[in-house]
């Protein structure tokens, strides 16, 4: 992971809580997540996605992506360039605002045309581990035209204006999970991303 990278993303949650970094990842190593992404969803490796913690239910009107979780000692190379700049945005996290984050929780979600993610928040009511939210955006070539959008409040009451975030490939956008309500707006194409959340023991 680029320094200026890290800088831009430690700024960024100094400053507001919150980040959106184009081109955190290059575009090589994009592509190659995404070809698995989807050789993996081809192949039937994903499931529905849940609403809450523990043993989740699937609620179609709340959400519609496909997920399916990464291991950290996954062999794929470009899954594994993905965690090792996790990592690196993990440490230098902790080291300047000693949040004590231990590991990354992360997975690949596929949101197939017209699926969504309503308004939520990333902290459950009764866990309070995922403390920083990051997703990385797979898509190619992608526009405000093909939806997919992620709107974002940057007042954590939830209300107020709203940001629109176009999820471009390589884009990565990090912040507090307890603070920032945000949802993902219906796709008009396929829409691929790797969501991750740094928890505390």
């Amino acid at each position: 992971m680029k320094i200026e990278h890290l800088n831009i993303v430690l700024a960024g949650l100094a400053e507001k809580g919150w980040c959106v970094l184009p081109d955190f990842l290059p575009s090589a190593e994009v592509a190659g997540l995404r070809a698995e992404c989807l050789a993996r969803h081809d192949a039937g490796a994903f499931h529905d996605a849940g609403v809450g913690s523990g043993p989740s239910a699937v609620v179609s009107e709340i959400r519609g992506d496909h997920i399916l979780w990464v291991e950290v000692d996954d062999p794929h190379p470009a899954v594994q360039a993905y965690v090792d700049s996790t990592e690196a945005l993990r440490q230098a996290v902790n080291r300047d605002f000693f949040l004590g984050l231990h590991e990354l929780e992360s997975h690949f979600a596929v949101y197939p045309q017209g699926t969504y993610y309503k308004k939520h928040l990333d902290r459950f009511r009764d866990d309070d581990r995922r403390t920083l939210t990051t997703i990385v955006y797979l898509n190619e070539a992608w526009t405000e035209a093909d939806g997919g959008l992620l709107r974002f409040w940057p007042d954590p009451s939830g209300e107020g204006e709203q940001i629109d975030i176009v999820p471009a490939g390589g884009t990565l956008v990090t912040f507090l999970s307890e603070l920032y309500w945000h949802e993902v707006l219906p796709a008009r194409r396929t829409r691929l991303a790797l969501t991750g959340w740094y928890k505390r023991r």
